[in-house]
């Protein structure tokens, strides 16, 4: 390859680093504002915001809505109890169906937060064209491939959770 091809291939991937770097800059100030003004996670935050709009739905239906495995839906359902700003019911014939409803406080938290509630990404991610979450999901599958590692648990991990927590 000449070296003005590789000078021009070489620019172009600095260009999607920098874009990368935006994102995920862009995703960290949006949690941090999160936390600040809530005392919560993002990914604590749009389990809220998910109650909130859906009350009575099962834990299930959440990590699904959340695309989070079912323990760590359950896991920050934990959380949110524990701080009082959700309840579990379980008034089903199979008690083993445990519904969801936010608490006084939870609506409150809610109503106050800042948007998009969901997040940065998922809000500007879900805005986007079909065709372009195709071609985007292409490329992104690419970009794993040329990684070569990768941690597929971390594809049903909030994306708060990974952008701010602090290195092991």
């Amino acid at each position: 390859m000449k070296a003005t091809q590789e000078s021009g291939l070489r620019e172009k991937s600095l260009e999607s680093l920098k874009k990368f770097r935006q994102i995920v800059s862009s995703a960290q100030q949006h949690f941090r504002r999160i936390e600040d003004q809530c005392g919560l996670s993002g990914a604590q935050l749009w389990a809220l915001r998910e109650v909130a709009g859906h009350p009575g739905q099962r834990v299930s239906d959440l990590a699904k809505t959340m695309s989070l495995h079912l323990s760590t839906a359950s896991n920050l359902l934990d959380k949110l109890a524990k701080r009082n700003l959700i309840r579990r019911e379980r008034n089903d014939p199979d008690q083993r169906i445990v519904r969801l409803f936010l608490t006084e406080e939870g609506m409150r938290i809610v109503a106050g937060a800042p948007q998009p509630v969901r997040g940065v990404l998922p809000e500007a991610l879900n805005r986007l064209p079909d065709e372009v979450l195709d071609n985007l999901n292409r490329s992104l599958a690419q970009v794993l491939d040329e990684i070569g590692v990768r941690d597929k648990e971390a594809a049903m991990k909030p994306l708060s959770d990974l952008i701010l927590s602090e290195p092991k």
